[in-house]
């Protein structure tokens, strides 16, 4: 018998060879190795072209000036090193010279003043404006849009403005309160060391406070709601509500609202410098306005300037790893 395939027993087909060029031996190629990691190489080197850009910037105007600013600040370079190039290596000197310095122990206290003050009110004066504006009511959208107004003023614009306002003879506050009859001669806000804190303190509050605002609405805008029905139906009145609902919720906005205030206010050179230059008798000089008067005010103290600007430096990273170390320890801050 033939087998069905028409072929006698004991023998092997054999299949005929397809011309290279068929349109079969065409399909059953396999793709050359060359061709398959060529994308790959293409995508690799286009992200290369896109870090690269980045990483010159970063370079060039952030780690190279932070290490010249170290370099510097264990030299004596003043005024007469910009002419002779000659800046001896001193070590710590700066440092220690810095930290005996009574007018930069005032700076710190100042500083610690500045930055309490303002991140306890901005904190506080945001969740208010924030909770407030949870609710919905007609035109609440064009206040919420009004209150952002100082947030999108450059600071030197509202330093500006804070010292227009509280002048002495000319200033809209004192002639508010003398018509009043609240005060009998005008208040030099600006001019006495009592006073001058508290002015660069409320103008600084006043530009942060829309940041606070808003980064705490948005997280007040993603609570559900059943969790404030279910309190609700518990017999929870508002302010536990607020305890034990809106706090614990919003507690990881919290922590990057409060963080970000912090290294914010630790830096705020330009509401200081506008208003009060740090005087009067450094009642209003912190760190940041300190370093720049050493370097830049008329003393050409560059390495005294860097030491400063390098603490300043060292206590901001601290307080951003702290941050971010309570952030990894916390689950449920990264939710």
């Amino acid at each position: 018998m033939v087998p069905a395939d028409g072929h006698p027993p004991g023998k092997v087909a054999v299949v005929p060879a397809l011309p290279k060029n068929s349109a079969a031996a065409v399909g059953r190629k396999r793709p050359s190795p060359r061709r398959s990691v060529a994308p790959a190489a293409r995508s690799r080197r286009l992200g290369i072209g896109f870090i690269v850009p980045v990483v010159v910037f970063v370079a060039v105007f952030y780690l190279y000036p932070l290490a010249r600013n170290v370099v510097l600040s264990f030299q004596d370079y003043d005024i007469n090193s910009l002419y002779s190039g000659n800046a001896p290596f001193i070590g710590l000197g700066n440092y220690r010279r810095l930290l005996s310095t009574p007018a930069f122990a005032t700076a710190v206290v100042n500083t610690v003043v500045f930055v309490a003050g303002s991140l306890f009110f901005q904190f506080t004066i945001g969740l208010g404006l924030a909770e407030f504006f949870r609710h919905s009511f007609p035109l609440g959208p064009l206040l919420r849009s009004l209150v952002l107004i100082p947030w999108l003023l450059p600071l030197v614009v509202a330093g500006t403005l804070f010292r227009w306002l509280l002048d002495t003879s000319n200033g809209v506050v004192n002639q508010i309160l003398l018509t009043l009859h609240l005060v009998q001669d005008p208040v030099p806000w600006l001019n006495t060391p009592h006073t001058a804190m508290a002015a660069v303190l409320i103008c600084n509050i006043w530009v942060g406070v829309p940041f606070n605002m808003v980064i705490l609405h948005s997280g007040l805008q993603a609570i559900p709601a059943e969790l404030y029905e279910a309190a609700s139906l518990d017999g929870a009145g508002r302010w536990q509500q607020f305890r034990y609902v809106t706090l614990p919720q919003i507690r990881p906005v919290i922590g990057i609202v409060v963080t970000l205030g912090l290294i914010y206010t630790l830096k705020v050179f330009d509401v200081i410098w506008v208003m009060t230059k740090g005087g009067p008798a450094n009642a209003t000089h912190t760190i940041t306005t300190y370093a720049y008067q050493l370097s830049f005010g008329g003393l050409s103290e560059f390495g005294l300037g860097a030491a400063a600007g390098d603490l300043l430096i060292i206590v901001a990273a601290v307080i951003a790893l702290l941050y971010l170390r309570a952030l990894r320890a916390d689950p449920g801050a990264r939710a």
